[in-house]
């Protein structure tokens, strides 16, 4: 195949998830986005293994826990199955101590399943274009741990750190000046669940109305992942 050829071939994804829920969803999302094609969905260690030898996919989206099982203790063995496929890890955990063992281990990297899902489709197509790919709050956690400073953080950081991709959305269309409809119509989402957003920002940030939340928003230069 030549090179133009191996440029224009979709992204072949294997998909790694006890959920079949997720897998569903992930394998719409995929089938959806031009240039990606689902080849194979795994539940567990032993599909993963045999569905990677056997279809040769470039990406592997990999969760952690698979069934109480962690995808740590062969993710090194999937990297020599496929040694051509990236892995990808698409997890629900937060322990940044198990983003770090996975990027060690060769997982190209770490996207959280909270996280909007055309995030998950930029990470894709980076992580299968040989980058690393780590937000922000994740990959500034795993440096201040691997530094030994987690006790130094500043607190307000960590509340930041504790939104959402969707919350931090809205606390930018927040800072814009723009009203709970005009962020559902922007966002695609109703002004109900604006409504609840903005309680849980509140919350975690420790402010109580939309001026301090802009103040804080500004002060401390909150912006989408």
């Amino acid at each position: 195949m030549s090179e133009t050829d191996k440029s224009s071939a979709p992204i072949r994804i294997l998909i790694v998830d006890d959920h079949l829920v997720v897998r569903a969803g992930l394998h719409m999302l995929i089938e959806n986005h031009p240039g990606m094609t689902v080849v194979a969905m795994a539940s567990n260690r032993a599909e993963a293994m045999e569905l990677a030898a056997k279809d040769s996919p470039n990406l592997i989206l990999l969760d952690l826990d698979l069934r109480g099982e962690s995808a740590l203790t062969f993710l090194t063995q999937l990297r020599e199955t496929t040694p051509n496929a990236q892995i990808l890890v698409l997890t629900g955990l937060r322990d940044t101590d198990a983003h770090r063992q996975a990027v060690q281990l060769g997982a190209m990297g770490v996207v959280l399943k909270e996280h909007a899902p055309d995030v998950l489709i930029k990470a894709i197509e980076k992580v299968h274009a040989g980058e690393i790919w780590l937000d922000r709050p994740t990959m500034g956690r795993m440096l201040r741990e691997m530094s030994g400073s987690e006790k130094e953080v500043d607190p307000e950081l960590t509340k930041i750190e504790s939104l959402t991709q969707r919350e931090r959305e809205v606390v930018a269309l927040i800072a814009e000046g723009l009203k709970n409809r005009q962020i559902g119509e922007r966002l695609f989402i109703s002004e109900t669940t604006v409504t609840h957003h903005l309680s849980s920002i509140y919350s975690k940030l420790g402010v109580s109305d939309r001026l301090e939340l802009v103040i804080y928003a500004f002060t401390h230069k909150i912006k989408p992942i």
